[in-house]
């Protein structure tokens, strides 16, 4: 630049305190690429702090113009491997946790089988006790009214004991009066006073 033109730059620059840089035009990649290189290349900061600063950008613009071709296709090879590396890795890290994923439904699908199958199994061991339970009542129920039957029956018979015993006693008394009246009639003493001895 001559000095004309550095004058003119300075001047512009002093009239406008913000001036709004201009923004470089990108090169033109193809798609695939821009999307692949937007999360490794960094943005550079266009705002420049003071002039002296950017003369020198300017200045050396054309030097790394003809150095960025050979670092270019360098650095952009090893872009590109690192990018092909971190696709890979975040595709196996995919493939990872689309397994874990698959395992985990997998298995919350068996222990859910195995908890409908416990269920299903306390149920039915629920109704067998039930139903064991009924019969033992039913059974209780009717040991019980045999039960009360033959104590009802022993009660009669007991009492039917008693009163035959009762009733042979007043026979005996009766033929023990009947006798003393005959002896007393006759009198003539019993031969057997005491059956006892």
């Amino acid at each position: 630049m001559t000095e004309e033109q550095l004058k003119k730059v300075a001047q512009t620059e002093s009239i406008s305190p913000n001036p709004a840089p201009e923004p470089e035009p990108e090169p033109a990649v193809p798609k695939e690429e821009v999307a692949e290189e937007k999360s490794v290349i960094p943005q550079p900061s266009s705002s420049p702090s003071d002039e002296s600063k950017a003369l020198v950008i300017v200045e050396k613009t054309s030097e790394v113009a003809q150095e960025k071709p050979i670092e270019g296709s360098v650095n952009r090879d090893a872009v590109l491997a690192r990018v092909a590396t971190e696709k890979r890795l975040s595709l196996i890290k995919a493939w990872e946790e689309s397994e874990k994923s698959k395992s985990e439904n997998k298995s919350h699908k068996k222990l859910s089988v195995i908890s409908a199958w416990e269920n299903s199994m306390k149920a039915a061991a629920e109704a067998e006790l039930r139903k064991i339970e009924e019969q033992l009542e039913k059974k209780k129920a009717e040991y019980g009214e045999k039960l009360k039957n033959k104590i009802a029956t022993i009660h009669r018979e007991a009492e039917e004991k008693r009163a035959f015993i009762e009733a042979q006693k007043g026979e005996d008394f009766l033929k023990a009066e009947e006798t003393a009246a005959k002896y007393r009639a006759t009198g003539t003493a019993p031969t057997k006073l005491f059956g006892c001895f």
